[in-house]
C-alpha cells in the first residue's frame, strides 16, 4: 500500500486495465452525447455544420457523427481501440486547432482534453478488459 501512494511503482496489469475500462467507458459514454446531439439533429445542422476539411457540411457531419457516436460505441466495448481513436482524435484536433482556433483556451479545452485522452488511449491500448483482448487470444490460438 506504501509503494502505491507514495512511490508511483508500477501496478499490476489488473489494476491498470481496470483504469483503462473505466476511462474508455466514460469518455466513450461523455463522447457519445455529443455525437446523439449532432446525429437526432442531422437535418437541422447539416447545411451550417463547419467544413473544416473541404468535403462539404454535410459530408463533415457525417464524419463527425461517425467518430463521436458509432466510435465511442467501439471505444466503450475496446473494439478495434487504436483504429477508432484515430478519427476521435482527428476530430478532436479539428475541433481545437481549426474550428476554435481563435476562441479563448475555456471554449476549446474540452477538445483538447478529448484529444489528449484519445492519444493516450492510442499508445496504452483498450487494456486487458476489451473485446481486443479476447478477440487477440482467439486469434492467436489459430
Amino acid at each position: 500500500m506504501k509503494e502505491f501512494f507514495l512511490f508511483g511503482k508500477a501496478q499490476n496489469n489488473s489494476l491498470l486495465s481496470s483504469a483503462l475500462l473505466l476511462l474508455r467507458v466514460a469518455v466513450g459514454i461523455l463522447m457519445m452525447t455529443h455525437g446523439w446531439g449532432k446525429l437526432s439533429n442531422f437535418s437541422a445542422i447539416s447545411e451550417s455544420f463547419p467544413d473544416p476539411i473541404g468535403v462539404g457540411s454535410q459530408m463533415s457531419l457525417m464524419l463527425a457523427v461517425a467518430a463521436e457516436f458509432f466510435g465511442s460505441i467501439l471505444l466503450i466495448f475496446g473494439f478495434l481501440t487504436r483504429l477508432v481513436v484515430i478519427p476521435l482524435a482527428f476530430t478532436m484536433a479539428i475541433a481545437f486547432f481549426v474550428i476554435h482556433a481563435a476562441d479563448p483556451l475555456q471554449v476549446k479545452e474540452l477538445a483538447l482534453f478529448y484529444l489528449i485522452i484519445y492519444i493516450f488511449l492510442f499508445m496504452s491500448g483498450p487494456g486487458e478488459y476489451s473485446l481486443d483482448n479476447v478477440l487477440s487470444k482467439y486469434i492467436g490460438k489459430k
